[in-house]
């Protein structure tokens, strides 16, 4: 079929002619609003948002913590024999997985805001400290000492908010939110 071949490469010839202009007429243009001067986050906004973006995260990973790590560590889910245990350790690992990550996102939060990046700074070893907990956790090796080591960090970020004038209340994330 020798009609097939230049009637595929016209059609790609055409393909590649449309993609071409079109991202052409995406292009910026000199009169752009972008630069018309002032940007949308001052440095005064941006530590707002600081403050209320390390509330959100801190909130998280401490509702996170109460509800997958600390509330079934005290309802004895966590002992050998326990019903339901490796289900529970299985979502007290994610738990803490996203406890870290929050937790993380929180400290950077906190540098845009000189009263919080000066509370927080010296819990930012113990947020790294945290890393390798949530594989313990999920294997349930030594459950008390990681769980009491998530409800410290968790509480210390909490008293440096509080310090700070950030009020960090407790949000609990579904199962879902935290990777289950």
């Amino acid at each position: 079929m020798p009609t097939g071949i230049p009637l595929r490469r016209s059609i790609v010839a055409l393909l590649l002619a449309a993609v071409f202009f079109t991202v052409a007429a995406c292009g910026n243009s000199s009169d752009d609003m972008s630069t018309s001067g002032a940007s949308p986050t001052s440095s005064a906004q941006r530590q707002k948002l600081a403050k209320t973006r390390f509330v959100a995260n801190a909130g998280l990973a401490a509702g996170a913590t109460y509800q997958w790590i600390v509330k079934p560590y005290r309802a004895g889910k966590f002992k050998k024999g326990a019903n339901g245990r490796t289900f529970a350790l299985v979502k007290a690992g994610l738990a803490g997985g996203f406890a870290y990550n929050r937790l993380k996102a929180a400290a950077t939060n906190a540098k845009g805001d000189p009263t919080l990046s000066k509370a927080v700074a010296p819990l930012t070893a113990g947020i790294d400290a945290l890393k390798d907990l949530p594989s313990k956790l999920r294997k349930g090796d030594s459950t008390d000492s990681v769980v009491s080591s998530f409800d410290d960090v968790i509480n210390k970020v909490k008293q440096a908010g509080k310090d700070a004038g950030a009020d960090v209340t407790d949000k609990v994330p579904s199962l879902s939110d935290i990777g289950g």
